[in-house]
């Protein structure tokens, strides 16, 4: 039985009310009321149905989170380790949701049932995840960056397209908070304008720092838990021997898996300057530094150079991305202390990495310079002096009207329109992927914004597609 539009929706109120007939095991029983965040029962079109995969570490947090705005009804759990401590976390709260460990089971058992889902896994499981729910009309939510290569990024955007009844959001979640209506309405108003130079870094220490970088070969494979499906966490990818330096966050590390600092961070410090400077794709790539390079994970440091040509009467703008704990970029004249945001989430592990710079940007205009953090932090003009004296002409700032997670379940509802969309979303993904691309190399990629081609290096032009996925998982590269 296959539901789009109107019909899915219709079939889906009837469903909340038919539940009882229909046997599928809700939260909303006796067993679980002692332990399930109590939100009430619903009237019929008052939630989404909302399926979670992957709910540990990020996952959860985003469950939690999607959970709390009131919008949602969890109708399923999908996640390849339901006896791993950080899910086990999840499912006491929910104890009678039903679970699954294979996405592609969940959807073929339930997929008429679930309008919604919420993709919190590796970076290299979004994309089959994603074009499965695009292909069945279901709304999705998948945590940045939206996948590991250009050609998965762009295939999903492509697909968004083709089923344009479908909401789509990428889970960078400052991009409903005030950095995002900050930036909006100075763009607009004129205050930030002409725009030449953007400093965008990330300092903290991360998982990969203090491995070794003359390693020649992948780590050895070790016996794989019991409760963990490995084949399907390896998904697309081809084949590696189970580690547990791939697994819990440890992905991020490798270019096999993850997108590194860039394709974490970024997505949260450079998004409203690519959106609403509408930068697109760069021309130019140059890694200007690369210490610990190596051909499995990524550096120790790196400097990366993206440059962007004019864009209307925009000037050409470059874009110097600075990740590793001594690789401090310099900071100009005024730029005062680097302060870390209260308001920016906590991490899958906690708390934001410390470092001698805080996460952020620094931006340079023809006449003013701006400092800001990550996420949503809002900007301030440097140096202090400058600030008092434009501060009579700063327009009004909105204030946000719903967080990164309602906004995706009330454009759901058609009550509002998603604010990182993959028409948005995913060209800012592909920054990051041409940025690791230069990484993985160690070198300069020249790019083609109308042919989306790599025109000085034929290996980096390969490598916009990738290795062809595993057996078995061709029919999710079709839109």
């Amino acid at each position: 039985m296959s539901l789009n539009g109107n019909s899915r929706r219709s079939f889906l109120k009837n469903a909340v009310l038919l539940s009882a007939a229909t046997a599928l095991p809700t939260i909303w029983t006796k067993a679980s009321a002692k332990t399930a965040p109590s939100l009430g029962l619903a009237k019929a079109g008052e939630r989404v149905n909302l399926a979670c995969i992957g709910i540990g570490n990020q996952g959860g947090l985003d469950v939690m989170s999607l959970f709390r705005t009131g919008l949602a009804n969890i109708v399923a759990f999908c996640d390849v380790d339901m006896g791993a401590p950080h899910t086990l976390k999840v499912l006491e709260k929910f104890p009678d949701v039903p679970r699954f460990k294979d996405f592609r089971t969940m959807f073929d058992k339930m997929g008429s049932k679930i309008e919604a889902v919420s993709v919190g896994v590796p970076d290299h499981s979004h994309f089959a995840i994603t074009m499965m729910a695009l292909g069945l009309g279901i709304h999705v939510y998948v945590e940045k960056p939206m996948a590991r290569t250009f050609n998965e990024i762009e295939l999903m955007m492509k697909s968004a397209k083709k089923h344009n009844k479908v909401v789509t959001q990428m889970g960078n979640q400052g991009h409903s908070e005030a950095n995002y209506f900050q930036f909006k309405a100075w763009a607009e108003a004129g205050i930030i304008k002409d725009v030449t130079d953007i400093t965008a870094h990330m300092n903290g220490a991360r998982r990969w720092h203090g491995w070794d970088t003359n390693i020649k070969n992948f780590p050895p494979a070790q016996p794989i838990p019991g409760t963990l499906d490995w084949d399907i966490w390896l998904g697309v990818v081809q084949q590696h021997g189970y580690n547990k330096d791939f697994i819990n966050g440890q992905w991020r590390g490798w270019y096999d898996f993850g997108l590194g600092a860039l394709g974490d961070w970024g997505a949260h410090i450079i998004d409203t300057a690519h959106q609403f400077l509408n930068l697109g794709l760069p021309t130019e790539v140059n890694m200007l530094k690369a210490d610990g390079h190596n051909p499995f994970f990524y550096p120790m440091a790196s400097t990366i150079l993206f440059k962007f040509p004019e864009r209307g009467n925009m000037p050409p703008l470059n874009i110097t991305w600075y990740d590793g704990k001594n690789n401090i970029p310099t900071i100009p004249e005024g730029y005062g202390v680097s302060e870390l945001d209260p308001n920016i989430p906590s991490t899958s592990v906690g708390k934001i990495p410390s470092a001698k710079l805080n996460p952020g940007k620094i931006i340079y205009s023809k006449e003013l310079t701006f400092k800001g953090g990550s996420h949503g932090s809002t900007l301030s003009i440097i140096p202090a002096e400058k600030a008092k004296e434009m501060a009579s002409k700063l327009p009004e700032v909105p204030k946000s009207p719903s967080n990164h997670y309602a906004n995706f379940l009330k454009a759901c509802k058609g009550e509002e329109k998603t604010r990182s969309p993959f028409e948005i979303a995913g060209p800012l993904s592909q920054v990051f992927a041409l940025g690791v691309m230069a990484q993985k190399l160690n070198t300069k990629l020249l790019f083609d914004r109308n042919s989306k081609n790599i025109t000085n290096n034929k290996l980096a032009n390969d490598l916009l597609v990738g290795l062809p996925p595993r057996k078995g998982w061709e029919q999710y590269y079709k839109v």
